[in-house]
């Protein structure tokens, strides 16, 4: 199982053909979508909970292997990795757990709220794209040593463990970008799936109040 999560503040097509590429290539049962509660590192989400959640849930519908997952906008407090993948390790003791983040995230591992434990919890795989490096020195290099693997099975034959990185498509797409985009009036069409676009428009979420609506 892959385990994607993220603020989808909002979803785009970018988060949707990573998810998509991994359960491809990497032979994944299901991707998981985990719309993140209270993000930790980051400030609060500018769409609640419930317009995050049914823009994930109108992206993904229809797709075979993706599965939307609400917990962490159910739980109290900081939502922390680990914790999460705590609670799907009970839920699932005998499947392997594959925590997918982008190479940025990668980047600041050490950042997060008891990082060495999630090793324990499932792998990580690393959404890799062009522009960012591996590292190969400090902490973080001697992770990759000691846990890196390039080899699919080690993903099925082990429930967790290892770090994989993947290469996936560039597709230069920001949620940031696209709630300036629509506060100032413009159209995110051909951005994220024309459901998602639906919800935005019906809910007026991101636009300023002097706005018109998306034509």
């Amino acid at each position: 199982m892959g385990v994607f999560g993220g603020t989808f503040d909002p979803i785009h097509f970018g988060h949707l053909r990573t998810a998509f590429e991994m359960l491809q290539a990497l032979r994944f049962d299901e991707v998981r979508f985990m719309p993140c509660g209270n993000p930790p590192h980051r400030g609060e989400p500018f769409a609640d909970a419930e317009l995050r959640l049914a823009m994930v849930l109108a992206a993904t519908e229809g797709q075979a292997g993706f599965v939307v997952d609400d917990r962490e906008l159910l739980r109290d407090g900081p939502s922390y990795s680990v914790d999460t993948l705590s609670a799907l390790r009970s839920e699932f003791p005998l499947r392997p757990l594959a925590l997918i983040i982008g190479m940025d995230a990668f980047l600041n591992l050490t950042k997060w709220h008891q990082w060495r434990e999630i090793l324990q919890l499932a792998h990580i795989v690393v959404a890799h794209r062009p522009g960012w490096r591996a590292p190969d020195m400090g902490p973080l290099g001697t992770l990759l040593a000691d846990r890196g693997t390039h080899r699919i099975g080690d993903l099925h034959q082990a429930r967790s463990g290892h770090i994989y990185i993947h290469d996936v498509t560039q597709l230069e797409i920001s949620s940031t970008e696209i709630r300036e985009l629509i506060a100032a009036g413009r159209d995110p069409r051909f951005l994220m799936p024309d459901a998602v676009r639906a919800v935005i428009e019906k809910s007026g979420c991101y636009r300023k109040p002097d706005t018109a609506e998306i034509q």
